[in-house]
């Protein structure tokens, strides 16, 4: 199945304000949510889409910004997890007049698309996004339905988590968020254009000086148009499964997610480890950038230890300034790890604790130990914010295979599962691991435990309702 964990945006101006400059300022924006191509899309033209980052194309904006004048639009950053990283996959996509931007995943894509007449699916040559415009676009057309009734019909036969932002041809904007809220998504408003604003994150609007007004609530589809907000609900389905990995990783400091400010969450999570892993030996606490910043400061202030940043990203190189997780090849994943440089003076014959957001392969770990080691580090210990990663995620994170995940590879040689962090130290050279557990990640975040998804921790799947069968990344998304 393809896992999109990217950004969308949809602009609507009813003082007919040329929106393209807010797309273009929005997207820039989401960039951590995706950095493998853009695009934006507006009624009557093919959508504009682009390899690599939106200020990749700087020398071109004011361009764009002419040649797609328009008060109405619909934006997107990619980041696959399932599918090749080629501008066919590039979003948005137009099938017949609707053009359509997705965040998140449909877990049952070779299902959906047997139901669409003359679509073979494979991760070669298709998305889950353009399967499942397909259908809606059927449905529209059979059933003589618009969009928010085709969303409902939809919802019953996709399996999975989605943000859908609409562009139609008559200029309408449509947002839709799947019943469980696996991803996030927000409304705003711009007021001295007379905007609406929907977008993946609250981090968005503030670039471009909306007013954050709400979360898109699960189950909800609205409508921006010169009538302004229309909002109905397709579905309802208690308990929600707000994706836990967005509040240590994904989502922006800045954001606010469910009402919850994300730097306040991950700071409040060092806070928490720190009463729960007291380390009182160490010389320092660093962070590993940029995620985890916040909760290692909350960790050295909880215990009264000295915060330092330890180790830096080189952003003068080709991708020194990128984010290793959600580049889709391993060579870049290494090229971006190699732009982390140790600051010696800071680590030289200390006992440091490391705090980071996760480990999923290990690759950016074990790489940061050896640069510490390296530069005299005579101890290091590493706090991680998110529990073990176990499990694939099918709702739009790219854990599309267990096999390369190491807290599985480290459960899975047929001893016992209770020393996770143990093994794991060893494998990447660390003294010492602790992991955050969910009971505790759910305080800091202050959404109740029930109501947040931790899937690739349990390996627990009712919030999707799926029970998979795990793939490798060979079949997940059609390369090595």
């Amino acid at each position: 199945m393809v896992h999109e964990n990217c950004g969308v945006v949809g602009i609507f101006s009813l003082h007919n304000y040329n929106v393209i400059p807010f797309v273009i300022d929005t997207l820039r924006a989401l960039q951590h949510r995706g950095q493998e191509s853009w695009g934006l899309a507006i009624s009557g033209k093919q959508p504009y889409t682009r390899l690599g980052l939106v200020t990749g194309k700087a020398a071109e904006f004011q361009k764009i910004v002419k040649r797609y004048k328009s008060n109405a639009a619909i934006g997107h950053v990619r980041y696959s997890t399932f599918g090749k990283s080629s501008l066919d996959n590039a979003q948005p996509l137009k099938v017949k007049d609707l053009c359509i931007a997705h965040n998140g995943t449909i877990a049952n894509v070779e299902e959906l698309s047997e139901m669409v007449g003359g679509c073979t699916f494979t991760p070669q040559t298709m998305s889950d996004t353009l399967v499942a415009a397909q259908r809606l676009v059927e449905h529209m057309g059979n059933k003589k339905v618009d969009i928010a009734d085709a969303i409902h019909i939809l919802k019953d036969e996709m399996v999975g988590s989605f943000c859908f932002t609409f562009l139609t041809e008559n200029n309408c904007v449509y947002a839709a968020r799947d019943t469980k809220g696996f991803r996030p998504m927000v409304l705003g408003f711009h007021k001295e254009t007379y905007t609406y604003i929907v977008a993946s994150e609250s981090c968005a609007l503030s670039a471009v000086g909306a007013r954050l007004i709400r979360d898109i609530k699960p189950g909800e589809i609205i409508k921006l148009s010169k009538a302004g907000v229309e909002s109905q609900r397709f579905g309802k389905d208690r308990p929600h499964a707000h994706c836990a990995f967005e509040y240590t990783y994904f989502a922006h400091p800045s954001s606010i997610l469910e009402h919850v400010n994300v730097y306040t969450v991950r700071k409040r999570i060092g806070q928490l480890l720190a009463r729960k892993y007291p380390i009182r030996d160490a010389d320092v606490v660093i962070p590993v950038p940029d995620s985890a910043r916040p909760a290692a400061l909350g960790y050295a202030q909880e215990l009264g230890l000295p915060f330092e940043e330890g180790l830096l990203k080189d952003g003068y190189r080709k991708k020194g300034s990128l984010r290793s997780f959600i580049e889709p090849h391993v060579e870049d994943r290494v090229e971006i790890n190699k732009g982390i440089i140790s600051i010696r003076e800071v680590i030289n014959n200390k006992h440091v604790i490391v705090v980071d957001d996760s480990i999923v392969r290990g690759t950016s770990s074990a790489s940061i130990i050896r640069t510490l080691r390296e530069n005299g580090a005579k101890k290091i210990s590493m706090i991680i914010t998110y529990p073990p990663i176990r499990y694939p995620c099918y709702a739009g994170i790219d854990f599309p295979s267990q096999e390369e995940l190491i807290a599985y590879q480290q459960t899975n040689d047929g001893l016992p599962n209770n020393n996770i962090a143990e093994k794991v130290s060893r494998v990447i050279g660390a003294d010492y691991i602790a992991y955050n557990d969910i009971s505790n990640l759910a305080e800091a975040i202050g959404i109740p435990e029930k109501d947040l998804c931790f899937t690739c921790s349990t390996g627990d799947y009712s919030p999707l309702g799926i029970k998979p069968i795990f793939k490798t990344r060979i079949q997940m998304k059609g390369e090595e």
